[in-house]
């Protein structure tokens, strides 16, 4: 007979053991053992809870702790998206419970480098779970996706509101924490977090580059079409920045038609009375303690992450938006829209550069907006980090929004998504397939080593044909 001591060992052991049926798909966090699936060569684990339910009393509180579950989570599907109302290709959400994340792994994985990776969706849309990780896990990276909380429920504010504005910067910064804690159970290396996202995801990345809460939280950054000093015009001499202070957002959460006078009231409101603020609240905010500084100016005074960035764009970048929200112009609809934008003084100036070319002078309208919000201040924030550079130019590639009209689209914002990640129901031809093995291998190697492949004073063209540099008249914008 086996001891007392030998037999009360065994059942401790066996109380805590991963059930056999479920070898090499459960791996243990701090917070409990989750189960995932085997696909392709790969494991990956869904909807991982990364923070409590931001709901009840904790909306609009910065990400409170998870509760440890007993048993073992099964982690096989994504968890909800965050609420929102619907967006280009993004789905509507009414989940407030939502702050989950996603891993993907190579299989027999070990301190390999951790790529996490930001949606974009200008704040408002969109889910980690929206993006495939495939062929970057193929080349070797362990791959994190995050949900963070959009619009008003993410960046609202109030008088007395600790965090106000704030709250999905806190997020992401939350799912930094998780992956340093835990990353090398799933094969990954804690010390070689690369953060990247593209658009909302890209200009989060930057933010969290210049906020010093996220020290050592990762080591590399990937720029996706979102720099800091991304701005739009907005009449004369103005240009309206991503970042808002605290402030005003506080004082616009007063004005705000809510019909409440105190923290309780707002928290009783349902849903759908929330996502009504959302047109007013999906700017982040800075003088927080997610965000202390506005991060332009931040960049300016070098209070960052001194590591290594690689920053780009894609070359026509503003097509989609010009589109969407102007329709055909002439000469003098194109003049217009430019001195509604920039003013007469600074619209004269602009069509000297920029005359029309008769026919649809929305593709100049368009020239003109992409160096100004995108190209040229990217360049600006890569001399101001010593970033590597890149663009984008790849003359046709696939469309990832549907029902848009007839325009020249070009390189556009967000055409290199299906090119990195799965994204949308896109498909390749086979040359693309190619730029797209190019790419993944270029994004891999940077997250690897933190060097890309080129020098920082070189910008890297992608593209399946030979393209000439662009010339954005950066002299005419920094003017």
């Amino acid at each position: 007979m086996r001891s007392t001591t030998t037999l009360i060992a065994a059942v401790l052991v066996a109380a805590t053991a991963v059930p056999a049926h479920a070898a090499g798909t459960t791996v243990r966090t701090d917070t409990g053992f989750v189960s995932g699936t085997i696909t392709n060569a790969q494991r990956a684990f869904q909807g991982i809870p990364f923070a409590a339910p931001p709901t009840g009393d904790n909306r609009w509180r910065d990400p409170q702790p998870v509760k440890p579950w007993q048993g073992v989570l099964k982690t096989d599907a994504p968890g909800p998206r965050c609420a929102q109302d619907e967006g280009l290709g993004s789905p509507a959400s009414d989940s407030e419970d939502c702050l989950y994340l996603n891993v993907t792994a190579p299989l027999q994985a070990a301190n390999r480098p951790v790529m996490v990776w930001i949606h974009g969706g200008g704040f408002t849309s969109g889910a980690g779970s929206d993006y495939g990780v495939d062929q970057l896990v193929r080349n070797g990276s362990v791959v994190v996706t995050v949900n963070y909380r959009l619009g008003a429920f993410g960046y609202f504010g109030f008088p007395g509101l600790e965090g106000s504005g704030a709250f999905g910067l806190k997020d992401q910064q939350k799912a930094l924490e998780w992956v340093q804690r835990n990353i090398r159970q799933f094969g990954g290396n804690p010390h070689n977090v690369t953060l990247f996202g593209a658009s909302a995801g890209g200009l989060s990345t930057c933010a969290q580059l210049t906020s010093p809460r996220t020290q050592g939280l990762f080591h590399r950054a990937i720029i996706q079409s979102g720099p800091c000093q991304l701005g739009i015009p907005a009449g004369e001499n103005q240009v309206h920045h991503t970042w808002a202070k605290r402030e005003d957002v506080e004082q616009a959460g007063v004005k705000a038609p809510h019909g409440c006078t105190d923290l309780k009231c707002l928290r009783q409101l349902n849903v759908q009375q929330v996502k009504a603020l959302t047109p007013k609240f999906s700017a982040p905010a800075y003088d927080t303690e997610a965000l202390p500084y506005n991060p332009i100016t931040a960049l300016q005074q070098g209070h960052f992450h001194k590591i290594p960035v690689l920053a780009g764009t894609t070359r026509d970048e503003l097509t989609v938006f010009v589109a969407m929200f102007y329709p055909r112009l002439d000469a003098n609809g194109y003049e217009q829209a430019l001195t509604d934008g920039f003013g007469a003084a600074k619209a004269e100036r602009i069509l000297e550069r920029y005359p029309p070319k008769g026919g649809d002078e929305r593709v100049q309208l368009s020239a003109a907006l992409t160096a100004m919000t995108s190209a040229c201040t990217t360049g600006e924030l890569r001399n101001q980090t010593r970033a590597f550079g890149y663009e984008f130019a790849e003359p046709e590639p696939p469309m990832i929004f549907q029902g848009m009209p007839e325009f020249p689209y070009g390189a556009y914002h967000g055409s290199e998504l299906p090119f990195l990640l799965r994204y949308g129901n896109t498909k390749l031809t086979d040359r693309q397939q190619e730029l797209s093995d190019e790419m993944v291998e270029v994004w891999t190697r940077f997250a690897k080593t933190g060097h890309p492949g080129w020098s920082r004073q070189d910008v890297r063209l992608f593209a399946t044909e030979q393209v000439a540099p662009a010339d954005y008249r950066c002299d005419l914008w920094s003017s």
